[in-house]
C-alpha cells in the first residue's frame, strides 16, 4: 500500500468538497434516510475540525471521516438519544443556528476506498477522530457504530448481537472491535438511529426483491427486516446503531 497521510479538513480545506471521492459501499437503500439527504453533505463544511481525510502519495483521497459536535447538555437532552445518528445530526444543526457551544463530538461516518480496505486504515481514521475532538477542546468522542456484520444475523436483537464476544473477550463484530481497540466503551443500542420509508415501488426499485407480502422482510445488507405493508403499499426500516463513547482524557486500549 502505497504512503498514507490523514489531513484534518480545517488545516487542509482545499479537501473538504473531496470527502465523496471515496467510493460508497452502501447499499442504495441506506441513502434514502431524509436527515441524511438534508445534512450530511453540509457536515464536512460546517464542522471541519472535527472531519479528517486521506490521502496516498499521489494526493488521491482514500478514505474519509466525517464528525459533528452537539450539545448534549442542552435543556431537554442529557443522555444519548435512541434516534442515534438522525438525532444527534439535528441537534449538530440546530445548534450550529442557535450559536449554542457543542460538549460533544459524535463520528457520523468513516469510509475506506475498496482498495485500501483490511490493511488497518480504519484504525488510523478513528483515531484521526479522537484526535481532532480532543484539538477541539472536547473530552468526549461518541459514535453510533453501524455493526459491519449484523446483516448477516437479521432476527437476531441488536441488543443480543453486542453481547457477542470472541475467546479474547473484544466484540465478535469486526467494526465494533475496531471501536474497543481505539478506547471506546459499548453503551447501549440507538433503537431508531436511521429511518427509511418508502413505497412499495420505491422498495423493490432499491432492492429487487418482490415486497408482494405484509410482514417483515429480509433484505441484503440490512441489519434488520424490513416491514412491509401490502394494503398501505409501503414499507419501513428503522436501523438500529450501537452507542460506543471514546473518552478522550483516557488514551486506547492496549
Amino acid at each position: 500500500m502505497s504512503e498514507i497521510t490523514v489531513h484534518r479538513l480545517d488545516q487542509r480545506p482545499d479537501l473538504i468538497d473531496r470527502v465523496y471521492e471515496v467510493e460508497s459501499s452502501w447499499p442504495d437503500f441506506m441513502g434514502r434516510d431524509p436527515v441524511a439527504n438534508a445534512l450530511y453533505w453540509q457536515i464536512a463544511g460546517a464542522f471541519p475540525q472535527l472531519c479528517a481525510v486521506a490521502t496516498d502519495a499521489e494526493d488521491t483521497v482514500v478514505a474519509t471521516a466525517r464528525a459533528l459536535q452537539f450539545a448534549l447538555g442542552a435543556a431537554g437532552r442529557g443522555s444519548l438519544p435512541d434516534g442515534g445518528l438522525d438525532r444527534v445530526t439535528i441537534w449538530a444543526f440546530s445548534d450550529k443556528l442557535a450559536g449554542r457551544s457543542g460538549d460533544t463530538a459524535s463520528a457520523v461516518e468513516i469510509m475506506i476506498g475498496q482498495a485500501h480496505r483490511g490493511a488497518g486504515l480504519s484504525h488510523q481514521m478513528v483515531a484521526a477522530l479522537r484526535d481532532a475532538a480532543r484539538s477541539a477542546g472536547l473530552t468526549r468522542l461518541v459514535a453510533p457504530v453501524r455493526p459491519n456484520a449484523k446483516h448477516q444475523y437479521p432476527r437476531m436483537p441488536m441488543a443480543e448481537y453486542i453481547t457477542m464476544v470472541r475467546d479474547d473477550g473484544l466484540p465478535a463484530d469486526p467494526w465494533l472491535r475496531v471501536h474497543v481497540r481505539a478506547g471506546g466503551r459499548i453503551l447501549r443500542v440507538a433503537q431508531a438511529s436511521m429511518v427509511m420509508v418508502g413505497s412499495l415501488a420505491e422498495w423493490r426499485a432499491w432492492t429487487g426483491l418482490p415486497f408482494d407480502q405484509t410482514g417483515d422482510v429480509i433484505v441484503p445488507e440490512a441489519l434488520v427486516p424490513v416491514h412491509c405493508d401490502v394494503e398501505q403499499d409501503h414499507a419501513v426500516y428503522v436501523e438500529p446503531n450501537v452507542w460506543v463513547e471514546h473518552d478522550l482524557t483516557r488514551g486506547p486500549a492496549s
